[in-house]
């Protein structure tokens, strides 16, 4: 008799742990078509879909010709998400074959984090807080800035000013980025606690990255907002393939597919 019942209580428990994974998942996004203001999409109108795709029907595309410094193919993409004070990103990258880098610390951005203190629209350079997640001379990089923090009661968290920018850079030690060859990209980002009686952030907010299933970043002891903003949760995902001016001289491309946004990492 128990045995018989066995089977449907651990289906049960199943369909229950799926259950509540889906509820953390905020975005997911197979680029299958080029119909992505249906799916919540917004701030940019060009999408170039490949069906040379890791996964499905395509994957989108970017792509850069020599001589032009915009991106063509498909231009920047938003989308805004339930907030949260925790959020994790999975995402599958390939560079073309020939990618060049651009030879010095910084660039090529591409995807990132803002929150709800900055509104819908705004640019993510000078914001209360932006997070990235992009390869920059073949490493993965996971990185903060807050600059618009300057005159805030409390000041910049991501660092001193240099040149008009600041920012906190957190680089896997390896070069990762060396072939034309899909990679799993993954990140894991949480706001800080507050220690609002003493009017000081806590030294607990966490930078995780991974690089197909191996963790190549760990950070645990980040401060990522200061007690200036204790509602602050993030809640808006910038899809923005760019490289400065003067920085690229080059043709390539490249591929993102299969991207989901959740409020905890799978199996975590």
């Amino acid at each position: 008799m128990y045995k018989n019942l066995l089977l449907p209580i651990l289906m049960l428990s199943v369909f229950f742990q799926m259950a509540e994974g889906q509820k953390d998942v905020l975005i997911n996004e197979k680029f299958d078509d080029m119909q992505l203001g249906d799916r919540g999409w917004y701030d940019g109108t060009a999408c170039r879909i490949n069906v040379n795709s890791r996964d499905g029907a395509g994957c989108i595309e970017y792509e850069w010709i020599k001589g032009i410094q915009d991106v063509h193919g498909s231009s920047p993409q938003r989308h805004l998400f339930k907030p949260s004070g925790e959020i994790y990103i999975r995402y599958y990258l390939r560079l073309s074959k020939g990618w060049k880098w651009t030879g010095v610390n910084w660039h090529p951005h591409l995807t990132h984090f803002l929150t709800t203190e900055n509104g819908e629209f705004d640019g993510p350079a000078a914001t209360h807080l932006t997070l990235y997640i992009e390869p920059v001379n073949g490493r993965l990089r996971l990185a903060a800035q807050d600059i618009q923090n300057e005159h805030m009661a409390h000041g910049l968290t991501q660092g001193p000013l240099k040149g008009g920018y600041n920012g906190m850079l957190y680089d896997s030690n390896d070069t990762l980025f060396n072939d034309d060859k899909w990679h799993c990209i993954e990140a894991y980002f949480k706001l800080n606690s507050l220690d609002m009686k003493n009017d000081v952030p806590v030294k607990d907010g966490i930078v995780r990255g991974w690089f197909d299933g191996k963790l190549v970043i760990d950070r645990t002891d980040e401060i990522l907002r200061s007690t200036d903003f204790p509602h602050m949760k993030f809640n808006q995902f910038l899809m923005a393939p760019y490289f400065g001016p003067g920085l690229l001289d080059n043709s390539q491309k490249l591929w993102i597919d299969e991207l989901v946004i959740s409020a905890k990492r799978e199996g975590s």
